[in-house]
């Protein structure tokens, strides 16, 4: 059956903002052009947008051609606002952008456990609703309301993505209850839900979402197919299978700390990792194989350095004998668990992420492959992340963009 000439239309127009969204602002000879619409039939989508409130004039072409030139249309960034959140153990980092991701307020603040649940609380809280009036959420004026489950004002915060550690609940979409990790994480979702009610709040396990930053921005933008292996200060991998995330029945797939592999002391337990992977290659093991090397201290990094500052140094001076050593014991660790995620998933590529995988550059990422190659029949290409630690907070911000520009172009 032929569209009705209303489904047509809102076909059309999804299409022309999706382009919008991915490319950027666009005339409408270029919606014409990518879209394969006639020349009015992209006029009425243009000016039925414009009139909704969803897109504006933003400037115009710089091409040279006799007469005026082309005017460029883009979204409204003001029509909503952004919050992404980047939960760690002891430290919160919040950035607020516009509907196009415009970033508009950031701020961090570390986090005393110590103090309590409630207290933990109050501080993230108060970190976010400060970015938030920093950035002017909620305080445009009022606009066209759109339709939908909730109706906003315009402007108005709309969605807070939030990247944290540990499982998410693939019922609830909630943070479970996780041994080893601080209660006030689970507290904050629903504090911040509270207190911004008008506000959608979504949060994600951070590896998956630095998973979807690297395959949008970094260094997977070629791959729709591929597993994110976290090293930082725990261990953990994202599956990107057809470019769909890929969770798990219980929220866990990837949790790779507790692998058990050959080299540790013992065996890892249902309520710690210690013994599995993560004794291997989490920052404290790294610490340790730096000092065993004498890459720490006595080598080119300091005795209070991080494991990412020890990484970064060694990639960077490889001609030392330590380091060189070092690296080349890293790989070794490294690659037992990679040769998992290959044998298992045959992703045909791993990216080392998190603040070491980035640290490491392509010193290591070249080690492990050829650690990998040795190991399997299946080709697999290592690369070093492209955006680190800062992976999480972008894929926080990409979710919440998503989310929110779903709603409001539906």
């Amino acid at each position: 059956m032929p569209a009705s000439p209303s489904t047509a239309r809102a076909i059309n127009d999804r299409l022309a903002l999706r382009l919008l969204q991915r490319e950027g602002p666009l005339t409408a000879g270029q919606l014409k052009q990518l879209t394969g619409l006639s020349r009015p039939t992209v006029a009425d989508l243009v000016e039925r947008l414009t009139a909704s409130g969803l897109i504006e004039m933003v400037g115009e072409s710089g091409a040279r051609r006799r007469g005026p030139n082309a005017r460029l249309y883009g979204i409204v960034g003001d029509r909503a606002h952004l919050a992404a959140l980047d939960v760690r153990l002891e430290s919160v980092s919040v950035l607020v952008s516009d509907l196009v991701g415009r970033v508009l307020a950031e701020a961090s603040v570390p986090i005393d456990a110590d103090a309590g649940t409630g207290p933990a609380v109050e501080q993230a809280v108060a970190l976010v609703e400060r970015a938030v009036k920093e950035a002017g959420a909620g305080s445009g004026p009022t606009g066209p309301e759109e339709t939908g489950v909730q109706r906003r004002e315009w402007g108005s915060l709309h969605t807070v993505g939030i990247g944290a550690p540990g499982l998410i609940d693939p019922a609830t979409g909630e943070l479970r209850d996780t041994t080893g990790l601080p209660a006030w994480h689970r507290s904050l979702v629903g504090a911040l839900q509270e207190r911004l009610p008008d506000a959608r709040v979504v949060v994600e396990n951070e590896t998956n979402l630095a998973a979807l930053a690297e395959m949008r921005d970094g260094a997977a933008r070629d791959r729709d197919t591929f597993v994110l292996l976290w090293l930082d200060m725990g261990i953990g991998a994202a599956v990107v299978l057809d470019g769909a995330l890929r969770r798990g029945a219980s929220g866990g797939a990837g949790e790779l700390g507790f692998l058990p592999v050959p080299g540790t002391r013992g065996l890892p337990s249902a309520t710690d990792c210690e013994g599995g992977f993560h004794s291997l290659a989490g920052a404290a093991a790294v610490l340790e194989l730096a000092r065993e090397c004498g890459v720490l201290g006595t080598g080119g990094a300091g005795d209070q350095a991080t494991a990412a500052e020890v990484v970064r140094w060694a990639a960077a001076t490889v001609t030392d004998v330590r380091a060189a050593r070092f690296l080349d014991t890293l790989a070794d660790r490294l690659a037992l668990g990679v040769a998992s995620v290959v044998a298992l998933l045959d992703p045909g590529c791993v990216v080392l992420g998190g603040e070491v995988g980035q640290a490491g550059g392509d010193e290591l990422a070249v080690r492990v492959a050829g650690r990998i190659a040795a190991m399997s029949p299946l080709p697999v290409e290592v690369r070093p992340s492209v955006l680190g630690d800062a992976a999480v907070l972008r894929g926080a911000l990409l979710t919440a963009q998503d989310g929110a520009q779903d709603e409001l172009f539906g």
